[in-house]
């Protein structure tokens, strides 16, 4: 999808068709999540501070987002493809590889199906999608990126080496900034420089690993498959403080709405976790992580507090500045799947149905309805709403 975030936005506020959106939280601290393509010509991108992008950009509009939102119309995308073949693997909710090598009697050639996806993308959900048409994943997902927005272009296997040598090295999966400058200090600014450098000469440059990695790839060559919903490995979510804290308590009440939200989001899927972990940023940057893997799994939101809480005292943090925190649920298995749910005593099944009552209200009153008692009131210099 295009420019995801933002355009459902600007397909719910419809005045602001045209002009510059950045989707991504307020305050010092906001980053931005998504951007039209209009503020994107300004300059803004994902993960850069909305202070820095208003600066950017001075006439943009800045929404907050709806994730909700956002996970109902990447349902809808994805059951979309499904309709076409079975064979669809997301990458995110605005991605996914789709193998429709089986799909051609009924629908037409490769070219013919991604403009049918195309077309009832923008039907059905108002927004519109890239699509790149290739033999290999590798090589669609580049004919996708290049093809941005609201484009299409299929990579035929003749001809390959002519779309993809004239592209910077930058462009090859697994060339992070490090490997970049690597290769670009021997002299390999595109991928067809580095596709005629022997894989030796790659290997000892990067590693035994990455420089083989990268030898095929500058060769169009691909070996994977699409693997149809591979299942998700875990869920979560963190805040960016909107000034660093230091008391314990501010730091607590934000992991219990972090474990409430990653509760919800595991239920929602249907999944429960065996691990839980944390993530801790404090004022320097420093990020540390912990985690622990529970008796037996959950999607109860208490229950994953319960062990962030402990995870965090842990720590013996001694009111050190923290800037941001975050809940994460690992090692994800299928609800129906579990046997630990038939075994839950009488204080877990009373939690559980407790949460699964405050779920249905926030589908119907909206979210935040039923929050814990501690959580009706905002914490003191707290990133996110109360």
């Amino acid at each position: 999808m295009d420019a995801f975030f933002a355009s459902v936005e600007v397909r719910r506020h419809p005045e602001l068709a045209g002009t510059p959106v950045i989707v991504g939280g307020h305050g010092n601290r906001g980053v931005v999540t998504s951007a039209t393509y209009e503020a994107r010509r300004y300059g803004v991108h994902s993960a850069m501070p909305v202070s820095r992008a208003l600066r950017l950009c001075p006439t943009a509009t800045v929404l907050p987002g709806d994730l909700a939102l956002y996970e109902e119309v990447s349902r809808s995308v994805m059951a979309l493809f499904r309709s076409i073949t079975p064979v669809v693997q997301p990458l995110s909710l605005d991605e996914a590889f789709l193998d429709v090598s089986g799909s051609g009697r009924r629908l037409g050639d490769a070219l013919a199906i991604a403009e049918h996806i195309r077309s009832r993308v923008h039907d059905e959900q108002g927004i519109t999608c890239s699509v790149g048409v290739a033999g290999s994943m590798f090589v669609a997902k580049l004919a996708s990126t290049h093809s941005k927005p609201d484009g299409l272009l299929v990579v035929r296997p003749p001809e390959v080496m002519a779309f993809l040598h004239p592209l910077p090295v930058g462009a090859l999966w697994g060339v992070g900034p490090k490997t970049e400058d690597v290769l670009l200090r021997l002299g390999l600014r595109t991928v067809g420089d580095l596709a005629h450098v022997p894989a030796q000469t790659l290997q000892r440059a990067v590693g035994a690993a990455a420089g083989r990695h990268l030898h095929e790839l500058s060769w169009g060559r691909d070996p994977r498959r699409v693997v149809p919903d591979e299942p998700d490995r875990s869920t979560g979510a963190e805040e960016t403080f909107s000034t660093d804290v230091d008391d314990p308590q501010v730091v607590h009440r934000e992991l219990l709405r972090l474990s409430e939200r990653t509760a919800g989001r595991l239920r929602s899927a249907g999944h429960l976790a065996r691990t839980v972990s944390i993530k801790v940023r404090f004022a320097d940057f420093h990020t540390i992580t912990r985690s622990r893997t529970l008796a037996a799994p959950t999607d109860v939101g208490q229950e994953l507090y319960d062990t962030a809480r402990a995870l965090y005292d842990a720590l013996g943090l001694d009111r050190a500045r923290i800037r941001l925190v975050g809940v994460r649920a690992e090692r994800l298995v299928d609800e129906g799947s579990a046997a630990q749910q038939l075994e839950l005593g009488v204080r877990e099944h009373g939690r559980r149905d407790a949460e699964l009552a405050a779920d249905r209200a926030a589908r119907r009153f909206g979210a935040g309805a039923v929050r814990p008692g501690t959580l009706i009131r905002p914490a003191a210099g707290g990133g996110g709403r109360p």
